[in-house]
């Protein structure tokens, strides 16, 4: 096929229309995490955090796997985040200190280096032959049932550990309170 001969498609087609929906979902989840990167108090970075790990489960969700989206909610939104909170309510609060800036060349030279990586990915995006893989497998829930009590159940079952060291440690520190 003549390379000419390829057009990009409309925007109000189905192709234009998923990338639309993937760059909103990009742009979520960037703009979570520069609020979680940029903000000055606790309450407003573990929000930025929410909106970015949102924003990555609609990316898993827009790759066609719905079970790992719900999982990204429910593991992250719903117990790291919340236990982030849970952390910063606990805390003692401590006087604000403010940290001068680093020196005249701190702004340009970040700048600089995350305009070259930007400029660096583009080019790599657009010059690259995206080619569409066929599905290994469906994704069903099923499935990854299956393989996580077969196959990686060794994984599972440290996982369920971890999870319940985290919660017993939450539950201590929730006892405790502010002054123990």
């Amino acid at each position: 096929m003549n390379p000419s001969m390829i057009t990009s498609p409309a925007i109000f087609s189905v192709d234009g229309m998923v990338g639309i929906v993937f760059l909103i979902m990009v742009a979520i989840t960037v703009t979570g995490g520069l609020i979680a990167c940029n903000s000055e108090r606790l309450v407003r970075a573990v929000a930025g955090l929410i909106v970015c790990f949102v924003g990555v489960a609609g990316l898993y969700y827009f790759l066609n796997s719905p079970f790992v989206a719900m999982m990204q909610i429910l593991i992250y939104v719903g117990a790291v985040a919340v236990t982030i909170s849970f952390a910063i309510m606990l805390a003692a609060p401590e006087e604000q200190k403010k940290v001068g800036s680093g020196g005249p060349l701190v702004g340009p030279f970040g700048f600089a280096t995350s305009a070259l990586l930007t400029g660096s990915l583009s080019v790599l995006v657009i010059k690259t032959d995206w080619k569409s893989f066929e599905k290994i497998n469906s994704g069903t829930i099923k499935e990854i049932g299956l393989n996580l009590l077969t196959s990686y159940s060794m994984v599972f079952e440290l996982v369920s550990i971890v999870l319940l060291i985290a919660i017993l440690g939450a539950l201590v520190i929730a006892r405790a309170g502010r002054e123990g």
